[in-house]
């Protein structure tokens, strides 16, 4: 069982290059000493100094060699793919996930991407730039939408599918879904299939949302079977995880007209190359991996770190959101 030392003998350290998480745990008064660092490279040179490391992009397996310090690691995003299981076990430290901290946030930007989508938003933008008043439409196809009656796909009945889910209810949408065990119950669905059934359920679907985590089963999960499975007047929206796609295929399928677009806030790499195909393409609509960020985003983190030193401190064997 990982030991932690008393709180008065404790530092933590956050490390990312934007979030706030050092102020607003200072403003908490909690008494416990801790640092920031703003790089990969401070963060390598400091790793030393912490009992506690909160940290996402930042993390590499070999930081793990480079301290004998280290008990435990808050990771700040829910996705946990870049840690090394293993490795953190053999070294005895122990791994948390932040997940469920922004899924209503991601849920949401989901949701709005769909309006978006479904309301031409992007393109009332780009003509506002350029001051064109678009005239009356007389063809259909081309014409903003509404969402009543129309049938989304959320692929991954988690925390943020659930909550797609609800929120796509409220707009008098059907909801499909899948998850890795369906007896789960459908979480604000109108129904709920395995994640084999996944290809069979495209041909229904209006809009196909990704809110799964990235595993070794979703990973290029929309390829192009499934691009060619789904209707030409449909949308993909992915707020999961760029290698859930297969990218090349969805720019071949997207630049063909046989889907009808994709909004994403996830790409392959990231940040998306310059030259990429993606950033030209009409029908696509991106955002820069912001889907979970909100103002509320450290407090968030910050309650699920708290709570899991608490249950170190108090020796208990199972943390929130654990993962080691």
């Amino acid at each position: 069982m990982t030991l932690l030392p008393p709180k008065d003998r404790l530092t933590i350290c956050f490390a990312h290059p934007a979030y706030r998480l050092q102020e607003r745990f200072a403003a908490r008064g909690t008494g416990i000493a801790s640092f920031e660092v703003r790089s990969r490279e401070e963060l390598d040179r400091r790793i030393g100094e912490a009992d506690v490391l909160v940290v996402s992009g930042f993390w590499h397996n070999g930081l793990l060699a480079r301290t004998e310090r280290l008990r435990f690691v808050q990771s700040i995003s829910a996705g946990t793919d870049q840690y090394d299981r293993a490795a953190f076990a053999a070294k005895g430290v122990r791994l948390a996930s932040a997940a469920g901290v922004n899924a209503r946030a991601v849920a949401e930007h989901a949701m709005a991407l769909i309006l978006a989508l479904a309301r031409r938003l992007p393109e009332a933008r780009d003509n506002q730039a350029k001051r064109v008043w678009r005239g009356m439409i007389g063809d259909l196809s081309q014409r903003e939408d509404e969402l009543g009656g129309k049938t989304l796909l959320v692929v991954g009945l988690g925390r943020i599918g659930g909550h797609l889910a609800r929120l796509a209810k409220a707009f008098d949408m059907r909801v499909i879904g899948t998850r890795r065990d369906p007896a789960a119950g459908p979480n604000g669905a109108d129904e709920v299939h395995d994640t084999a059934a996944l290809k069979a359920l495209l041909p229904r679907a209006d809009f196909v949302a990704l809110t799964c985590p990235l595993t070794p089963e979703t990973e290029g999960l929309i390829d192009a079977e499934a691009l060619s499975r789904m209707r030409r007047d449909a949308f993909l929206v992915n707020v999961a995880r760029g290698r859930c796609v297969i990218e090349s295929a969805l720019i071949e399928a997207l630049a063909a007209g046989r889907i009808a677009g994709a909004a994403l806030d996830c790409t392959r790499e990231e940040p998306l190359p310059a030259d990429s195909p993606l950033w030209g393409l009409p029908n696509v609509l991106l955002t820069p991996h912001t889907a979970g960020e909100t103002r509320r985003y450290e407090d968030g983190v910050l309650d699920i770190l708290l709570d899991n030193l608490d249950r170190l401190w108090r020796g208990e064997a199972t943390l929130r959101n654990q993962v080691v």
